[in-house]
């Protein structure tokens, strides 16, 4: 048997040990990417809903209320511009994830104000399809909390896995993802004022 078979059979088969190697890391690195791409749509499913009960909210409001003009005006505003945002979760950057969140705060912001406003209209409490709508605005904003969450944990796995040695090597298409974070001034308590 000729010696120099050996050596070029080693050579093949460590050639072969790591092409595999390194595809095995790329399609966990694929795993994980797709993951987040499905965690941001559920984002994205969560948001909507609550995009979608807002023109029923507000044409209820209407319909049982003489109610403060502006007060609608800015809600249908906030949820216009938040609709207006979107988002590619393969290339998210970290700002245009904080221009999604400014967005969808100020859909909150306008909601809530909508809320607080509504406590001077008792007979717009009373009536059935206002206590649907508004018991399921809580609802909603659970699972925008728990699609945010799961978005925020599918990242964590993805960033460790493509940014850990070797594995970032073979991975160097597959860029860090940033993670939800509060809006400025989330940490305070939110002042209502009941006199407006």
């Amino acid at each position: 048997m000729r010696k120099w078979l050996i050596p070029v059979g080693i050579i093949v088969v460590l050639i072969a040990i790591i092409a595999f190697w390194s595809i095995g890391i790329k399609n966990t690195g694929l795993k994980y990417n797709q993951a987040v791409n499905k965690e941001w749509g559920n984002v994205e499913t969560a948001y909507q809903r609550r995009n979608d009960l807002i023109p029923n909210l507000v044409k209820t409001v209407k319909a049982t209320a003489d109610f403060e003009k502006g007060t609608l005006t800015a809600v249908i505003e906030a949820r216009a511009k938040a609709t207006s945002v979107t988002i590619d979760p393969s290339n998210v950057t970290p700002e245009q994830l904080e221009q999604f969140n400014q967005a969808q705060s100020g859909v909150s912001s306008s909601l809530s104000r909508l809320l607080v406003t509504v406590e001077k209209y008792p007979e717009l409490k009373a009536t059935e399809s206002f206590q649907k709508l508004q018991d399921e605005l809580p609802s909603t904003e659970n699972q925008i909390l728990t699609a945010r969450t799961r978005f925020n944990e599918a990242v964590q796995e993805y960033n460790g896995y493509v940014l850990s040695i070797p594995n970032k090597w073979f991975l160097g298409e597959y860029k860090e993802k940033p993670y939800f974070k509060s809006v400025v001034g989330a940490d305070k308590p939110v002042d209502i004022d009941f006199n407006k």
